[in-house]
């Protein structure tokens, strides 16, 4: 019995493993789809140049307010920290001493102008009584000279007078342009310009106010270049606008134009000393500020952008993967300009008709197929989430 199973097992083993067979060759390989990614071609709109720097806000003015005159100081007539207008009285030293020596100096100047009166009278009479012979000439001599001193009196009154005035004058301490004035330094009561003039406080005008910054060599060299190619002469690079922004603040909010350009270039560091003039009447800046500062000075009608998580980077450079027309991905070296809205400039290596990955970084691979998905060229501004492609081995 067990001799006549086995026959059978090895008949039925060899149906199984023949219909197995069969099936197999039925069977054949189907290759995967290319993977999708998403393409889009650059953005391509006129853009504007920028110099960026880094820089410090200042005063345009800034005066310490001292007595010029010795004195009690009667009163202070401001509050500290307060914004005066010009001619505001700030403090106040003891004016009625200087009043006093003032009006003595008046009638002083009023004693003279009469005795050149008299003098003058004199010298007229004299004269026609030498013309008369009535008088010798000596007297007449006498007379001119009185006259002469008294005219000379006069004069030294005058100036006395105005002396006075000047002195009575400083008494009243006024702002001398539109500002902030500091905390004051010296109380009612105090003795003031004894032995040299006492500071009293100080008063920084805000609007405007300047922002200095620096320059490299290149960029001085870039800006005179285009200056030259746009027939525009040197000086009036000064009438370039300024742009400003606080560190807090998103973009450049601040607008101005440059005040000030350096003569020389700073051979320690290769930058040019720069200054620019910011209105500011709401004093958002205050002096000692950390600004961002940018100086437009070029514009390009039809450059070509790109996001920048499109852009990888290799050792030999950066790079964008493009779809050529067989859908076979291309590894594409580019020279790359500033950000400018969101969007990377792309000074060469692009064309404008080249469709750029956006998106789907990760499965285009130089060399292979891919099935390009075209988006809009604004869809393709917004950020991808996905990684920045590796660099192609």
């Amino acid at each position: 019995m067990r001799l006549r199973t086995a026959p059978l097992l090895r008949i039925a083993f060899a149906g199984f493993a023949f219909v197995n067979l069969s099936a197999c060759d039925q069977n054949s390989f189907v290759p995967p789809p290319p993977p999708k990614v998403e393409v889009a071609p650059p953005v391509q709109r006129a853009i504007t140049r920028y110099l960026d720097a880094t820089g410090n806000t200042a005063p345009i003015q800034t005066v310490d307010l001292v007595a010029r005159v010795q004195g009690f100081l009667q009163s202070i007539d401001y509050k500290d920290g307060a914004f005066v207008k010009k001619g505001t009285t700030l403090f106040t030293i003891e004016p009625e001493t200087y009043k006093l020596k003032l009006e003595q100096a008046q009638a002083a100047e009023v004693g003279a102008q009469a005795t050149v009166k008299q003098a003058e009278a004199d010298y007229k009479r004299q004269v026609e009584l030498v013309q008369r012979q009535a008088v010798s000439q000596s007297t007449l001599d006498t007379s001119t000279s009185t006259r002469d001193n008294a005219t000379s009196n006069l004069t030294q009154a005058q100036v006395n007078t105005k002396i006075a005035a000047v002195n009575y004058g400083y008494t009243n301490v006024a702002a001398p342009f539109d500002g902030i004035v500091s905390n004051h330094l010296v109380s009612v009561g105090e003795l003031v310009g004894v032995a040299s003039p006492t500071q009293l406080a100080t008063i920084v005008q805000l609007d405007p106010i300047y922002v200095n910054f620096n320059v490299s060599e290149q960029d001085v060299q870039r800006v005179r270049d285009e200056a030259r190619r746009r027939g525009i002469p040197i000086d009036e690079i000064r009438q370039l606008p300024v742009e400003v922004g606080l560190q807090t603040e998103t973009g450049y909010p601040h607008k101005g134009r440059l005040d000030y350009v350096g003569p020389t270039v700073n051979q320690s560091t290769g930058t040019l000393p720069v200054r620019g003039l910011i209105p500011n009447p709401d004093r958002a800046l205050l002096p000692g500020f950390y600004v961002r500062v940018r100086v437009p000075f070029d514009k390009q009608d039809n450059a070509l952008l790109v996001p920048d998580t499109a852009i990888g980077s290799d050792q030999a450079g950066r790079y964008v993967l493009v779809v050529n027309a067989d859908n076979v991905v291309e590894q594409r070296k580019v020279t790359t300009g500033p950000l400018d809205e969101g969007l990377r400039v792309i000074e060469s290596g692009l064309k404008a008709d080249d469709r750029i990955v956006t998106a789907g970084l990760l499965r285009a691979i130089p060399g292979q197929k891919v099935d390009p998905q075209l988006q809009k060229a604004e869809a393709a501004a917004a950020p991808s989430k996905e990684a920045a492609p590796a660099p192609a081995k």
